[in-house]
């Protein structure tokens, strides 16, 4: 399917500030709704990542109407069941210019339910405004009754609870745990790295958890690598990094966590960065720039670190070493590494700035060795009994 619609990119002339749009791809049109729908996600605080990604979702919901001449505002229940189905069924065409050699490429269910949530977001939200009839969000959710519930749910003095509202078009799919790395990956990564920069990128994620996002948005005051930082007003003892929330970094980089904390560092990570200190001095442009993580190896030097530059470099380490390399899989390997050595869930919670507990219950997951290991415990105390 041609895309009729499209997500652009769109950076403001005056301010700089980068949007993200849906176009008519025939027109050249905003679609205006869309568009509305988008500025709700900017002034609820999403990344940009999540405008970029909502965007797309509600980019192909609308070609998809216009492919089947349907009204985007009322879809039947028909309608949006085929939707999910063709969501799945249909090969993801390939982006313009790319040329995909090997077999087609399908959306797993997984993807299929983040557009479906996208498109019943999208909808609401225009039910709100007075563009979709109440019947049209009507069909996007039905009564559940939850039979199990998760850690921490109230169900309320008589069960009452225990009935919600679930999405109507989502497809059954088994939660995959998290993957992470073992600390023998981990070594093998930050060796393989070319750079001082990208060494301590790799063990700042590994060492504290830290999102990409929260990562490539750190400023060189958020750096309290002393044994004591109060010359700087700062009562935390011993080495740590503060993490805050900025919607001015210019790389866009985007804390998800709204709430300012800090995470204790190692002696070794603190070596790590003043390696990476000597290897930016030697790059004049670098000075003028207050981000932590700035561009040292091509132009324009000394600019901000971006999404796509750390994506590259993991890409080209996957490559290199013949294994996955993504940032989040740092991030899951010191929740695991954590939970493992017996920290306290809660601990865990605000070091990796998580807002819910539930937040927490993919990452611990037992392994085979593990689980012999219990069952060899059992097995030599009824021995020596």
């Amino acid at each position: 399917m041609d895309a009729d619609f499209v997500a652009e990119r769109a950076v403001s002339p005056v301010t700089g500030v980068v949007r993200w749009v849906v176009v008519d791809a025939r027109s050249f049109d905003l679609h205006t709704e869309a568009v509305a729908y988008l500025a709700s996600l900017r002034a609820r605080g999403c990344s940009p990542n999540t405008e970029r990604a909502y965007a797309g979702r509600v980019a192909l919901y609308l070609s998809y109407c216009r492919v089947r001449r349907l009204d985007w505002r009322i879809p039947g229940f028909l309608d949006l069941a085929d939707l999910q189905r063709w969501l799945v069924e249909t090969p993801v065409p390939p982006r313009a210019g790319q040329v995909r050699p090997g077999p087609a490429r399908y959306r797993s269910r997984g993807t299929a339910n983040a557009v479906m949530t996208v498109v019943g977001e999208f909808l609401r939200f225009g039910a709100v405004h007075g563009w979709v009839p109440a019947d049209t969000t009507a069909l996007l959710s039905q009564p559940k009754l939850l039979r199990f519930t998760p850690p921490g749910f109230d169900t309320g003095e008589s069960g009452q609870r225990r009935q919600v509202e679930a999405a109507a078009f989502r497809f059954r799919v088994t939660e995959p745990g998290y993957e992470d790395l073992s600390d023998e990956q981990i070594r093998r990564m930050i060796a393989a790295a070319p750079s001082a920069r990208d060494r301590f990128l790799i063990a700042l994620l590994a060492c504290t958890g830290l999102r990409i996002g929260e990562a490539l948005g750190l400023r060189r005051g958020d750096m309290h690598l002393l044994a004591s930082s109060r010359v700087v007003g700062c009562g935390m003892e011993g080495p740590h990094v503060h993490v805050r929330r900025r919607t001015d970094n210019p790389n866009q980089a985007l804390a998800k966590s709204r709430h300012h904390r800090f995470v204790p560092v190692t002696a070794d990570l603190v070596a790590l960065y003043t390696d990476y200190q000597y290897e930016r001095e030697h790059v004049a442009e670098a000075a003028e720039s207050e981000m932590v993580f700035v561009n040292l190896f091509r132009p324009p030097l000394g600019r901000a670190m971006s999404y796509p530059n750390a994506k590259e470099m993991f890409d080209r380490l996957a490559r290199a070493l013949g294994q996955a390399c993504r940032p989040h899989m740092l991030r899951h390997s010191a929740a695991t590494r954590w939970l493992r050595d017996g920290v306290d869930r809660d601990v865990v919670q605000r070091l990796l700035g998580h807002a819910s507990p539930l937040s927490m219950e993919r990452y611990r997951r037992v392994d085979d060795v593990e689980a012999r290991a219990a069952v060899e415990r059992v097995g030599s105390l009824k021995e020596r009994r």
